[in-house]
């Protein structure tokens, strides 16, 4: 049954030529007493409409919040101990990547101002504070050392952590499930691996009862790390002999080497930092030169002449960073976000490093390798 045709207002004679007017027009035509759709005319009553009004200000305005936001540009702070170089790089790639999955383009929705310290730890404070005065929206440290500094220049800032070994240790958080305050991350298990480290050294060199460790005293994050080998080496049947690397130089590094020369260790095993990691190369080739089978903590130790390498697989870490940043960007608090911890480790074998070395490597122990350097 059609609807009644509609009231013309008062004051229009001529209802044939208004309504044919009305529907030529086709828009919405209001009167006091009624709202007249285009498709079809229907009156509503004041309460109705009133209604109807509302509705449409629930719905439309999540929208309106949505188009504010599309053109927020958000302002990311990285602070590294490290340099711009690989495999650091790489790293921050997988970062990068990580931002683009979940709609964060830098230069475009997002601005990232890094801050690399070079391996310089005395750097750091000066790198945070200045990052703390730009206001960043978050701010992402990494690897391991950096966020300790940050956390001392801000405590309203979101901290994003990436790669620490002992967040609880060194008092970044209160504790894994429950960080507190504005730091939260993505641990390291550096000091839950340095065991299974010193083991994989023993495997290769059975007769080795004294293991160096060489770690630098300045990052606060290496010492858990020399206290974790020093427990788990007499199960082993080893002595630790702890090494330290007095500053952040090449000559720091060689004079490291020369007690180590004096000392006549069985094996080498060089704990996860950032100012280490920047002299791998001359760390491999005076281990080399020293004859020393020596493990490191990620895969670039291994590719950079290193006999072996076990750790975290950094680039994912860096990756799934990204996920934390973006919760914390649509207002997650990160005293409510767990640290996470690592999910991918790879163990790296360079046999060229062992043929310089005259060492046999296990079939058993290379089957176990996730890649083999040849």
């Amino acid at each position: 049954m059609m609807p009644p045709a509609p009231r013309p207002p008062d004051g229009v004679q001529d209802t044939e030529r208004w309504a044919d007017k009305s529907e030529r027009n086709g828009s919405l035509q209001f009167s006091t007493n009624a709202v007249n759709c285009r498709l079809r005319y229907c009156r509503l009553s004041p309460r109705i409409t009133t209604t109807v009004v509302a509705v449409l200000i629930l719905l439309l305005a999540p929208l309106a919040a949505g188009a504010q936001q599309t053109g927020k540009v958000w302002r990311i702070g990285f602070l590294s101990l490290n340099s711009d170089t690989e495999p650091y790089k790489r790293w921050h790639t997988a970062f990068l990547e990580g931002l683009r999955k979940l709609g964060y383009v830098e230069g475009d929705n997002v601005i990232i101002e890094h801050r690399y310290a070079a391996g310089q730890v005395e750097r750091l404070s000066t790198l945070a504070a200045e990052l703390a005065r730009l206001k960043v929206d978050v701010l992402v440290t990494a690897p391991a050392g950096s966020a300790f500094f940050a956390k001392k220049v801000t405590s309203t800032i979101p901290i994003v952590f990436i790669g620490e070994p002992d967040p609880v240790g060194t008092a970044l958080v209160a504790s894994l499930g429950r960080p507190g305050g504005n730091v939260t991350g993505l641990a390291d298990a550096h000091a839950d691996l340095v065991p299974k480290r010193l083991e994989l050294l023993k495997q290769v060199v059975p007769s080795a009862s004294r293991v160096a460790i060489l770690w630098n005293p300045a990052n606060p994050s290496t010492a858990p790390q020399l206290k974790i080998a020093e427990a788990a080496a007499p199960t082993l049947g080893a002595t630790v002999l702890p090494i330290g690397v007095k500053g952040p130089r090449r000559d720091d590094v060689d004079r490291a080497f020369e007690t180590i020369g004096k000392e006549r260790p069985g094996s080498l095993l060089v704990v996860g930092d950032a100012t280490l990691g920047i002299h791998r190369d001359r760390i491999a080739e005076l281990s080399i030169k020293h004859r020393l089978p020596t493990s490191g903590s990620h895969s670039a130790w291994a590719e950079s002449g290193l006999l072996m390498s076990y750790g975290t697989d950094f680039a994912d870490l860096f990756r799934r960073s990204a996920i934390l940043v973006d919760k914390i960007l649509k207002g997650a608090q990160p005293a409510d976000l767990p640290v996470e911890q690592p999910t991918k480790f790879e163990f790296v074998i360079n046999m060229k490093t062992a043929k310089a070395l005259g060492l046999a490597v296990q079939p058993s122990l290379r089957a176990r390798a996730d890649r083999i350097i040849e």
